[in-house]
């Protein structure tokens, strides 16, 4: 360079200018070629998916509660699981916490009929009817064996695997809820395939049908989970293109809901285990909580802002927060309907005070707080872990959020999970609101101070 004297040290700035300048024109340019790429993809994705999709509660009421006015018009969770392994072709994926359908030792209970009819029926459709069954379910312990799936596996009726949490993400368990047929139809609820679920605990879900785009997004899901369970799984690097989603909090798929319109996706937990695109289950709640306008309607089994399952209780207000935020500063109604049996926190009964003592603090702060109590015969109570309601949706007056994780912090950290959220006043929202309202001023629902311990 020197000998040919073209090269002078005072190039160098003038260059280096010369390169930012290009940097500076270019990078913006780039960037929203992939804006308008990603826009484009997504448009195109929502004109393919532009259906009338169906959506129906489902409902188990546990034996002997009867309602005063007979409020309970939905399919059972029995009957829609029944269908879907009846009406299946070719395949039945299911995620699951543990499995109990078949129960030695509670063969004298009402209900235990139920699980043993789902489970013949899924062995029958894996041997008989050459129906492919996936199982990803949560790493088995001495207190889950899940001797259910054991006994599919072993006789060829289905290919099972276990999601290690706490090899995954360093503790926790797969609380997710989730049935597949043939990629055509889902249930997304808080009944676990156990026996009880269909007779002995009430429960709420939603079964989707009628809705490729969804239902093909909903099995993302399910792969995510096979990705990762064992033998070698682990939480990749970077997820496969095939696992990513377009349909968020923020680009929801918008759809019609038995006619009326909705935007619609699904949010997964923990994080970790949330590809691309997907919303993660704790942003989804508080989502929904941020957009309310007039209530907050919250029915779960469990509400604690904590870290429950660590060495020791860490504070975790992340949904709390939210929640006296609304209340306060907007001027939302808020209304928790929490259940309460023999397996409640002691905990949990402060917490709930602590949010309700809310309520007229200031003008227009509405709070106002229930336990709900399954009622229970001398014979039903020593039915375990049983009697109880098992709920975990919320409903707002312009959404309908549904999923299967307990309100405590570590089913949002560590727990595998998923939620459907549904936006619009739709069939469904109304319908779950209902729900919401039949439960909290029935015969079942008492004010916490009044509740023994």
């Amino acid at each position: 360079w020197g000998q040919k004297g073209w090269f002078k040290p005072s190039c160098v700035p003038i260059t280096i200018i010369l390169l930012l300048i290009v940097l500076v024109v270019l990078l913006p340019l780039l960037d929203a070629a992939e804006k308008h790429q990603r826009t484009a993809a997504y448009n195109l994705t929502l004109n393919k998916c532009q259906q009338r999709c169906n959506f129906t509660l489902v409902e188990t009421i546990p034996y002997g509660m009867v309602y005063r006015n007979g409020s309970t018009p939905y399919p059972s969770t029995y009957r829609i699981w029944t269908e879907m392994i009846s009406s299946a072709n070719l395949t039945l994926e299911l995620a699951s916490f543990y499995w109990s359908l078949r129960d030695v030792d509670a063969d004298a209970f009402p209900g235990t009929e139920k699980g043993e009819a789902v489970f013949q029926a899924l062995l029958n459709a894996g041997l008989e009817r050459g129906i492919k069954i996936k199982i990803a379910q949560s790493l088995p312990t001495k207190g889950f064996p899940d001797h259910d799936t054991e006994t599919l596996r072993r006789k060829g009726a289905a290919e099972v695997r276990n999601v290690n949490m706490p090899r995954l993400v360093g503790g926790g368990i797969m609380h997710t809820k989730l049935w597949i047929a043939d990629r055509q139809s889902a249930y997304i609820g808080s009944a676990n395939t156990d026996w009880r679920s269909l007779s002995q605990v009430k429960e709420l879900g939603v079964f989707i049908s009628n809705c490729t785009c969804l239902l093909q997004d909903i099995a993302k899901i399910f792969d995510v989970y096979w990705e990762v369970a064992d033998p070698d799984g682990k939480i990749p690097d970077k997820w496969p293109e095939a696992v990513k989603t377009e349909f968020n909090h923020h680009t929801p798929l918008n759809l019609l809901l038995n006619e009326t319109k909705a935007g619609v996706y699904i949010s997964s937990s923990p994080p970790e285990l949330c590809p691309d695109g997907r919303t993660s289950d704790i942003d989804s709640i508080l989502d929904v909580i941020h957009n309310a306008d007039k209530f907050i309607y919250i029915s779960v089994m469990d509400y604690m802002p904590i870290l429950e399952y660590t060495a020791k209780p860490e504070y975790w207000p992340v949904i709390d927060n939210a929640l006296k935020s609304a209340a306060i500063n907007r001027k939302v109604e808020l209304r928790l309907l929490i259940s309460f049996w023999n397996h409640t926190s002691p905990a949990e009964k402060y917490f709930l005070k602590s949010i309700a003592d809310l309520s007229g603090l200031f003008k227009g702060v509405s709070v106002t707080v229930r336990f709900f109590v399954v009622p229970s015969s001398a014979a039903q109570r020593k039915i375990s872990h049983a009697r109880v309601n098992h709920n975990k949706y919320m409903v707002t007056d312009n959404t309908a959020y549904i999923g299967t994780s307990n309100w405590v912090g570590d089913y949002f950290t560590r727990t595998g999970g998923v939620g459907i959220i549904t936006a619009g006043n739709t069939t469904l929202r109304t319908q779950l609101e209902n729900i919401f309202l039949r439960d909290w001023n029935s015969e079942f629902s008492y004010p916490i101070l009044l509740t023994q311990k």
